[in-house]
């Protein structure tokens, strides 16, 4: 079989995103035949997505017919150069924000990357909520970093995530009183100068708002796409657009729009009560043409995940867990789709 043959079979794989197949969208990068052998090289960019892992088990399927041995990798290749890259063997950068405070956004953050782990990515997790870092209590993280003889940082790990917070380098109980180009110093030395190793994603809890954490972020670090949290009362949706609006002006992609505490399942009745209103997320996303990621109600399990230190996302029983796992597969599907989006517009 050569190379025109392999592409003739290609070319009969589609994107059910994009509309149209691999080869007329540019997403092969190369093709190498070495007798029985063909190597494929997929420009494909969200590793562990259903829809990427259906696409690349497509292009198997093209070949289930003939004796080739095949060799798929992927990978998708950025303009930035090696000195301008913050996180030079990080894939894929999600920020998790949130307009305003107690919509559930590390909650989100910590369960995304607990469920993209689950996955079977590489993933780390960065609370960049300097004056409220609750991540290691929500994944019961005691252990401080390591550090390598060249003075970096190693990061501790849980549930498959390699760990970065200030609440490592504090006190328990000390406050974090700083202003801004404390934070925006202290910040750049957390993500630079920590060993953080390959990883497919790196979720990055934002606090809450639209301050110096944040535009210290987007104007340092190339992130792929930021995922909204909000509840379904108008008094969250009113500053998740604010939110949006700053993804907007520094054209960032968002991913999606994440609702929390969407309805209370009665455990003595089994009624649902919609407590923060209903559908506040979802009617969000549909004016800003957004995508809905999904709503996780208000379960006690959610509380106890946090306060214990394991993510509900992981509980394959339940129903809440079930929410979660689907948030953090759209979360995953978009970033493959914004990838091979870019991709294809560059041809």
């Amino acid at each position: 079989m050569d190379e025109d043959a392999v592409l003739d079979r290609l070319g009969t794989v589609e994107d059910p995103d994009l509309g149209d197949d691999i080869v007329s969208l540019g997403l092969v990068n190369d093709i190498s035949v070495d007798g029985d052998t063909v190597a494929i090289s997929l420009a494909l960019g969200a590793p562990y997505s259903p829809t990427e892992t259906n696409i690349a088990n497509a292009v198997r399927e093209a070949f289930a017919d003939t004796d080739i041995e095949l060799d798929l990798s992927a990978r998708i290749v950025d303009d930035l150069s090696a000195g301008d890259e913050v996180f030079p063997n990080v894939e894929n950068v999600i920020a998790v924000a949130s307009g305003k405070g107690g919509v559930g956004k590390s909650t989100m953050a910590v369960n995304i990357a607990a469920g993209l782990a689950d996955m079977g990515a590489s993933v780390g997790l960065f609370d960049a909520d300097v004056y409220g870092p609750n991540v290691p209590r929500m994944v019961d993280a005691d252990e401080p970093p390591g550090a390598t003889e060249d003075e970096k940082l190693v990061p501790p790990e849980r549930f498959g995530m390699k760990l970065m917070s200030m609440a490592f380098l504090v006190g328990e109980d000390d406050p974090v009183i700083w202003r801004g180009p404390m934070v925006h110093k202290v910040l750049t030395q957390l993500w630079e100068d920590v060993e953080w190793g390959h990883l497919d994603y790196m979720v990055i809890d934002l606090p809450p708002g639209t301050g110096d954490t944040q535009l210290t972020l987007l104007q340092t670090v190339p992130v792929t796409g930021s995922v909204i949290v909000t509840t379904p009362q108008e008094v969250a949706l009113d500053d998740a657009r604010k939110g949006l609006e700053m993804f907007g002006k520094h054209d960032t992609v968002v991913l999606g729009i994440a609702e929390n505490m969407g309805t209370f399942r009665c455990p003595d009745c089994g009624g649902e009560h919609a407590i923060f209103g209903e559908g506040g997320g979802e009617r969000f996303a549909d004016v800003h043409d957004m995508p809905f990621l999904g709503s996780v109600p208000l379960d006690p399990a959610v509380r106890t995940g946090g306060d214990e230190g394991r993510p509900v996302v992981l509980d394959e029983e339940s129903d809440t867990g079930g929410a979660f796992r689907e948030i953090t597969e759209n979360v995953a599907n978009n970033v493959g789709f914004v990838r091979r989006q870019k991709q294809a517009n560059t041809r």
